[in-house]
């Protein structure tokens, strides 16, 4: 059975894929905080879904066709089939792919809106994706997103390959319940139509 540093040196493999035609150094402040996160978790024990674990698994991709590598999509798939495989416990669901060169609005996203919806009803307990900017380019939504699925029972966790970066981590999990993005003390829930608006009483 594969251990957590065979699956650590698959997925860096994996990491190293080719990448999209066009991309080039990300210079933004989201960038430089990535670059910040990973020298940070050198100086760490780092934690990565553990192969041990029962994990059902859905791979999220967002696939650029215009890349100048040919059948990139199924040879990005098979990477992710063989390091699966190495895990007994892991069983993978099913490949999410949405098509595009920049993560959309997430509601135009129909492949990870299937896949969230997959991961509420118990289908999925582990999404993995080989980069943060596949899901949003807004740190925010990804913080929500990895929020709302680590709140459910059981958790379920999101790993993204290139920052290395495993949500239901330890060292998280203070983040995780950290209430900067929530709303204030102040809000609330938008009032219900009243009882018997447009209707006899």
């Amino acid at each position: 059975m594969a251990n957590e540093i065979d699956i650590v040196s698959k997925f860096n493999e994996i990491a190293r894929s080719p990448q999209f035609a066009f991309s080039s150094e990300d210079n933004s402040e989201h960038g430089r905080k990535i670059v910040q996160h990973k020298m940070w978790l050198q100086t760490i024990r780092h934690e990565c879904p553990n192969p041990a674990n029962k994990f059902k698994i859905g791979v999220y991709i967002r696939y650029f066709n215009q890349t100048k590598y040919d059948n990139y999509l199924s040879y990005h798939k098979r990477q992710f089939i063989d390091t699966i495989a190495l895990c007994p416990n892991w069983e993978l669901v099913d490949f999410y792919i949405d098509e595009g060169a920049v993560a959309p609005n997430m509601e135009s996203a129909p492949a990870w809106s299937r896949l969230l919806e997959d991961a509420m009803n118990g289908k999925v307990n582990l999404i993995i994706t080989q980069k943060v900017s596949n899901v949003s380019k807004k740190i925010q939504e990804v913080t929500i997103c990895a929020r709302l699925l680590a709140a459910q029972n059981p958790p379920i966790g999101i790993y993204f390959i290139s920052e290395d970066i495993f949500t239901l981590a330890s060292y998280y999990q203070n983040d995780l319940r950290d209430t900067f993005f929530l709303p204030g003390p102040d809000w609330k829930l938008l009032p219900d139509e009243e009882a018997g608006e447009g209707s006899d009483k």
